[in-house]
């Protein structure tokens, strides 16, 4: 067909190329039909220019000229229409020979393999029945595990064996719901599962809610206990010092080498170490302390894929309850409760550290020094509140002691407790003015009940009570029974009240801060120069009188004199410094003012009584022709007064003081005698008169 086309494209070529125009235009006329062009502008021009005939009458010959290529065509078509008509007879043979082959082969077939058609079909049936019956052993197996292990399910939820019953119901889910042929308990476990779930976290969520409830208790016993231990350690330390100033006093007093008592006494860790804890994971059968409660909730619900949201609801009840312990009751005074709301602060923190340890990430240390930031703040403002209502010393020391305890407890668990030492420094000077105030109303009760009299002992405890206790001894021979001191009761009771001072001073400035001797030693000089010499100058002043009381008076400062070197000594001791460094230094005597009022309020009434017989001194002869042999009776009179005083004021003043008041009292004898002289009443003299006197 290209051929042919291309032949019909070459018609006009081959044309007659003549100049009439007619040819001309039959040759573009075949040649737009052959390449498929529009006849349009012919057929416009032929009726254009009135001549349609000539068109009609090109397409004629054009017709005809392709006749004869179409009869070539056709003849070729048919030549091969007939070859192919000759294949599909021979064909049609060659089919009906085979069609007559697959009958004949068919029929045997048929007779042949009906039987096995048979068989087949029995066999399919057999083995359809085979794997139903399969299928249905192993829906029932299925089943029959399934049901095993709901039973076993069932019977862990009754025993309360929760984690084992999530167990099977995870197995259940994973291995056989999505397995289960049985629509019934599909539907079942579909429904069933998140019920049981939601009862064990029903359940678990109520022993943990129990356990919050006991947990509180638990803590305040915890705590007590903790605070308790720490106490006992402090005194077995406070007893190996006493033991250990003993031992350096007595070789002190000896000259021999200091030997101290060294013991074995190493403080036991008690719920404050980590090995040797009264709690543990269990049980402790001393509190009934049990962690196992919040851990099987929290391992619960980390089964129950909701580890974050019991975190948060544990934290959030544990602050709650921390809040709760900050409440200090208006109905109880503080004093009274104090004990009770520190140590249930204490346990509470105990318990969070354990729990900080061992929880597997249930608290993280960040969230429990935040609840102990928030606390210690807390403790601090009550603290601040309560000391500056509080107006009794014995009150601040009792609460601070607790308070130094709770931080010695928990300052074991890494705990910082630096605010709450810094509250109990900074009320440091209430505290002393306090204590001042108390033993200034002692010492004036002390001094008020004096008779002024030797005090008599009777017993040698009653000489070690009042006289070694202090240190106040002239010599170290035990006198004989009974013993009239040279002092009268107030020595020994001021003494006490003193060494309480300092014993009350040094135990307020222990343990909540670096102890510091010369902050005990400052209060110590308030105390003597302030209270006890004032209230000594004030009894001079306007409860003395009598020579034998002023005598008293003036013995007793003597005696307090040795007594304020054992004060300064004690208060080293228990500051912890050496008694040579106090020793060192050259101290003033703190009751220097009473003890020379004393002197002088002595001295005075020595000089009126002796100015008494000095009147007399008017009746001597001055103009004696001899000198008397017994003397002047006047002031021999004054000489038999002073031997008697000596020999009384010996017995019980000191010898330099009763040098100081003797050498006071003759010289104003001295001085009374040349003012007679030098004065109008004695125009003459001479010399046996003077010697006469």
């Amino acid at each position: 067909m290209k051929s042919t086309r291309s032949r019909r494209k070459m018609a006009p070529a081959a044309a007659d190329a003549g100049d009439s125009g007619e040819k001309l235009e039959q040759l573009l006329i075949s040649s737009a039909i052959c390449n498929g062009e529009d006849l349009g502008p012919f057929v416009r021009k032929a009726f254009a220019s009135g001549r349609p005939e000539t068109l009609l009458h090109h397409l004629r010959h054009f017709s005809r000229s392709k006749e004869s290529e179409i009869e070539e065509v056709c003849k070729a078509h048919y030549q091969d229409f007939i070859l192919a008509v000759d294949d599909l007879r021979s064909l049609l043979s060659d089919v009906d020979s085979l069609k007559s082959s697959l009958y004949d082969s068919n029929s045997r077939l048929q007779s042949v393999g009906g039987p096995l058609l048979s068989s087949l079909d029995s066999f399919v049936e057999a083995q359809n029945v085979s794997k139903n019956v399969d299928y249905a052993l192993q829906s029932v197996t299925l089943c029959i595990k399934l049901m095993e292990l709901c039973s076993r399910a069932n019977h862990h939820l009754s025993n309360g064996s929760f984690y084992m019953a999530l167990k099977c119901l995870e197995s259940i889910e994973n291995d056989f719901q999505d397995k289960t042929p049985s629509s019934t308990l599909k539907k079942m476990l579909e429904s069933k599962i998140p019920e049981i779930r939601s009862h064990i976290e029903r359940k678990i969520s109520k022993e943990f809610g129990d356990w919050l409830v006991e947990i509180r208790v638990v803590s305040r016993n915890l705590g007590q206990l903790a605070i308790g231990q720490a106490s006992a350690a402090r005194q077995r330390a406070e007893d190996l010092r006493t033991k250990q100033r003993q031992a350096e006093e007595q070789s002190r007093l000896s000259l021999r080498d200091c030997v101290y008592a060294l013991e074995d006494d190493e403080e036991e860790e008690g719920l404050g170490g980590y090995e040797n804890e009264g709690y543990s994971y269990g049980n402790n059968s001393v509190l009934g302390f049990d962690l196992t409660p919040l851990y099987r909730a929290y391992h619960i619900h980390q089964t129950l894929g909701l580890e974050d949201r019991f975190k948060q609801y544990y934290f959030e009840n544990r602050k709650l309850q921390l809040t709760s312990d900050f409440q200090v009751s208006s109905m109880t005074p503080f004093l009274e409760s104090h004990q009770t709301f520190f140590a249930q602060i204490a346990g509470f923190f105990i318990v969070d550290d354990r729990i900080l340890r061992t929880g597997g990430g249930l608290i993280s240390k960040t969230e429990v020094e935040n609840l102990w930031e928030t606390a210690v703040s807390k403790m601090c403002s009550v603290l601040e509140d309560q000391f500056s209502r509080m107006q009794t010393a014995n009150h601040l020391l009792l609460i601070k002691d607790y308070v130094s305890l709770l931080g010695v407890t928990l300052r074991r668990y890494g705990y910082t407790v630096g605010a709450l030492l810094d509250v109990l420094s900074k009320h440091r000077d209430k505290y002393h003015e306090l204590l001042l105030s108390d033993c200034r109303k002692q010492i004036s009760e002390a001094l008020a009940a004096d008779k002024f009299e030797q005090m008599l002992m009777k017993k040698e405890y009653e000489y070690s009570m009042n006289v070694l206790s202090f240190q106040i001894q002239t010599s170290d021979i035990i006198p004989a029974f009974p013993y009239v001191a040279p002092f009268s009761s107030t020595v020994p009771d001021c003494c006490r009240i003193v060494r309480s001072f300092i014993e009350d001073s040094v135990s307020f400035m222990s343990y909540g801060e670096q102890l510091d001797f010369y902050n005990v030693k400052k209060y110590l000089d308030r105390l003597l120069s302030e209270v006890l010499d004032g209230a000594l100058l004030k009894l001079i002043s306007s409860s003395v009188h009598g020579v034998s009381q002023a005598m008293q008076v003036a013995a007793n400062m003597a005696v307090f004199e040795r007594a304020c070197d054992f004060f300064f000594r004690h208060a080293a001791q228990l500051s912890g410094i050496p008694l040579r460094m106090v020793e060192k230094g050259k101290r003033q005597f703190p009751l220097n003012k009473s003890r020379d009022a004393a002197e002088e309020m002595l001295s005075g009434m020595l000089k009126t009584k002796v100015d008494g017989f000095m009147t007399l001194i008017e009746n001597v002869n001055w103009m004696t022709d001899e000198p008397s042999q017994g003397g002047n009776e006047y002031v021999n009179e004054v000489l038999i007064y002073l031997e008697t005083l000596v020999s009384t004021a010996q017995q019980i003043l000191p010898p330099q003081v009763l040098k100081r008041v003797l050498q006071d009292v003759l010289s104003h004898i001295s001085e009374k005698i040349v003012d007679t002289l030098l004065g109008d009443l004695v125009k003459r003299f001479n010399v046996n008169a003077i010697i006469g006197l």
